[in-house]
């Protein structure tokens, strides 16, 4: 077993190994014996919390005791189950029955899949570790990420990004793809907690695609006595002189006045702010897609006084 079987749910459906398993009985039955790991879209729960799979033309329940792994001494939450429906669950075949008409039902896993990837994959992760992940929900306190198999960690508010915001959905949809850092694994139940900020670029790679003289488009964050945080991207912000009639959460334009690594500040003219599409580019992750982990990361220039930093 490969650790590509191992992502998040959704990121399986469509690879061609878990279409050519959705074919027919010979090739569930093939998969079955494999002990493979695949995915389908849930399509119905019923009264009694099974959920319904169409796996290419025959019928797939997943009974509820099945549904999800749970730790122990916790129970199985309805809800759940519940919306999981219309979207992509991953699964093993326990076992493919008839009916007295012949029909075929393969009886499957959701807590089997998990079990696996929790003992072949998540428990060998360690904090630094770089994974892919999936928002799940979200939460004014942060963002719930499938990281394997449905498998749910906690993102902090203060992990998305190094520019503060006010809830995360300021920055993340539920069923968007990102890719996180391993933080911590806490306690005896192994907990995982994930962070993003990390891989979004440091001061200096973030202020590098700014140069003074510019007016380019941002998103106030922040309104205080002393100025006005505004956003140029998520991991960079700027501080703008105070004015009327501006509120947190509008695009503005600014001008940039100053760029000042040793003070790690930017130095802005608000020119306007309105409600509407900013325009902003996104530089997205600064961490290369073939790096997989990191021990130490700074954020503060080497210049700057004040040390911000992630030590894995």
């Amino acid at each position: 077993m490969t650790e590509n079987y191992y992502l998040p749910e959704g990121m399986l459906i469509d690879k061609p190994e878990n279409i050519d398993a959705l074919q027919s009985l010979a090739s569930l039955e093939k998969a079955m014996l494999q002990g493979r790991i695949l995915e389908s879209t849930a399509l119905m729960c019923n009264s009694a919390l099974s959920l319904t799979l169409d796996l290419g033309g025959i019928r797939g329940i997943i009974p509820r005791e099945e549904a999800l792994l749970c730790r122990d001494g916790e129970g199985i939450k309805d809800i759940a189950i519940i919306s999981r429906v219309g979207k992509p669950v991953c699964f093993k075949i326990l076992s493919i029955t008839r009916d007295t008409m012949g029909n075929p039902t393969a009886v499957l896993s959701r807590r089997a899949a998990q079990v696996e990837c929790l003992d072949s994959y998540l428990s060998g992760l360690i904090p630094g570790d770089i994974i892919p992940a999936r928002v799940t929900h979200l939460e004014p306190f942060g963002a719930f990420v499938d990281i394997g198999c449905g498998i749910v960690s906690l993102m902090s508010i203060d992990c998305i990004s190094v520019s503060r915001i006010s809830h995360p959905k300021d920055r993340f949809s539920p069923g968007d793809y990102i890719r996180v850092i391993i933080k911590s694994i806490e306690g005896d139940l192994g907990r995982i907690y994930v962070s993003h900020k990390e891989l979004l670029g440091t001061w200096e790679e973030n202020a590098s695609e700014f140069s003074v003289g510019q007016t380019v488009s941002g998103i106030v964050r922040s309104i205080e006595d002393y100025g006005i945080f505004v956003e140029l991207t998520p991991n960079l912000a700027g501080l703008a002189e105070k004015r009327d009639g501006v509120e947190v959460g509008q695009y503005s334009a600014v001008y940039i006045k100053n760029i000042i690594p040793e003070r790690m500040k930017i130095k802005l003219v608000l020119i306007d702010s309105f409600k509407g599409s900013s325009g902003i580019v996104s530089h997205g992750y600064y961490i290369p897609q073939k790096v997989k982990h990191l021990d130490f990361w700074q954020y503060s220039p080497q210049s700057c006084p004040k040390i911000i930093e992630s030590v894995f």
